[in-house]
């Protein structure tokens, strides 16, 4: 038989079932290279969200091998795929120290972040024979983790890494997730601007203590699409911008139709007179996530569209959700008879991470390719759990 008889259409797939759109990936990774690179830093590209071998392999394509991940179970899976350059992009417990060793002692250079002289006095304490590498993360305005740059507590951890025998203080590391409170092009621009001089700052301060920092690392993708300098930044880990999601396109970094994720789902029945038509895809498939709800355009719980083409149905969107119901409404009446039950629909995500994280797997498609994106040319795996 021929490939294309093999190949299972969209349509005999089990739903509801996680849809990446390799084409459209490939030119979201394209298009970050290209601006990182103009830039002359890195890209170390953070996998939290596609927690995927295949994917890194296409994001690091050009770029200088690194790779950022928020989970040890990502850190030890994708050493054990053949990357090794990975940082843990989340302050290490004590608890976890000896997970680390661990994965350092098989050949994984892993990186870990503190933003605490606790914690740096455990890893300067620990006699398990290996370095630990290790970055201390700056609060830049988020208010989650992280030390302010003009703290004293920084120079305080500084010392203790630096004096250490069992670390190698490799530099600064900050997220300026505040970015996405932002909704026009400058506040994101100004976000960016606080998150790099914060980083700078910090660095310039170590420095001037006596202590190496060779390291200045950014993150979050509205920031590095928006940033309008990077003097002394040396690498950036955004993530989401591999797939985008409603909420991206809402703030402006990828637009709907480079959205590369879709969660395909089958209509399970009607509700005519409340103009409704329900789809297997509820809560856990879509997540509950509300972020465009913060938008001018609230897409509900995902905007439903066309099978074969993922284009959104005009005016339909997943208004509510229970654990396995989706219920989809119109801005007008529903076309029922356009979408019968046992039909195949595809919604478009609010929040990527949160929905890619219920699936297994991806069902991989090429809309480039024939068969207009509707064959399943390849099946992913993903790294789920801690």
């Amino acid at each position: 038989e021929s490939a294309e008889r093999n190949a299972m259409k969209l349509d005999e797939l089990d739903t509801p079932a996680l849809i990446l759109d390799r084409s459209i990936m490939a030119s979201n990774l394209q298009a970050m290279t290209e601006r990182i690179n103009s830039r002359g830093i890195k890209l170390r590209p953070h996998m939290k969200t596609a927690k995927c071998f295949q994917v890194a392999e296409l994001a690091l394509d050009g770029n200088f091998g690194g790779i950022t991940v928020s989970t040890l179970k990502e850190a030890g899976y994708f050493h054990s795929c053949g990357l090794r350059d990975i940082l843990y992009a989340v302050c290490i417990s004590p608890q976890k120290l000896e997970h680390v060793a661990a994965l350092r002692d098989q050949g994984c250079n892993l990186t870990i972040i503190t933003d605490s002289a606790v914690v740096a006095r455990y890893i300067a304490a620990e006699n398990k024979g290996i370095k630990y590498d290790v970055m201390i993360e700056i609060d830049c305005g988020e208010s989650r983790t992280g030390i302010p740059c003009d703290n004293q507590k920084l120079l305080d951890v500084a010392t203790i890494l630096q004096e250490s025998f069992t670390a190698n203080l490799l530099g600064v590391i900050t997220h300026a997730g505040h970015s996405y409170a932002c909704r026009t092009e400058d506040d994101m621009a100004a976000v960016a601007e606080q998150e790099r001089a914060a980083a700078v700052r910090a660095a310039e301060r170590i420095i001037e203590a006596g202590i190496p920092c060779p390291t200045v690392s950014t993150g979050s993708t509205p920031c590095v699409m928006f940033a309008r300098d990077v003097t002394g930044v040396t690498e950036v880990r955004p993530g989401v911008y591999m797939f985008g999601d409603l909420f991206q396109a809402g703030l402006g970094t990828r637009a709907i139709d480079e959205i590369a994720i879709s969660v395909l789902a089958t209509v399970m029945a009607h509700g005519r007179d409340a103009n409704q038509i329900y789809i297997d895809a509820g809560g856990l498939a879509l997540s509950k996530d509300r972020s465009t709800k913060a938008l001018d355009g609230d897409c509900g719980y995902g905007l439903v569209c066309d099978v074969a083409t993922a284009e959104p149905i005009p005016g339909l969107r997943v208004a509510s959700v229970h654990q396995e119901h989706g219920q989809v409404t119109g801005d007008g009446p529903v076309a029922f008879d356009d979408l019968p039950v046992g039909s195949k629909v595809r919604v478009l995500p609010n929040h990527v991470c949160m929905t890619a994280a219920a699936y297994d797997a991806y069902h991989v498609i090429d809309s480039d390719q024939g068969g207009g994106g509707t064959e399943v040319i390849a099946t992913w795996g993903r790294c789920n759990g801690w």
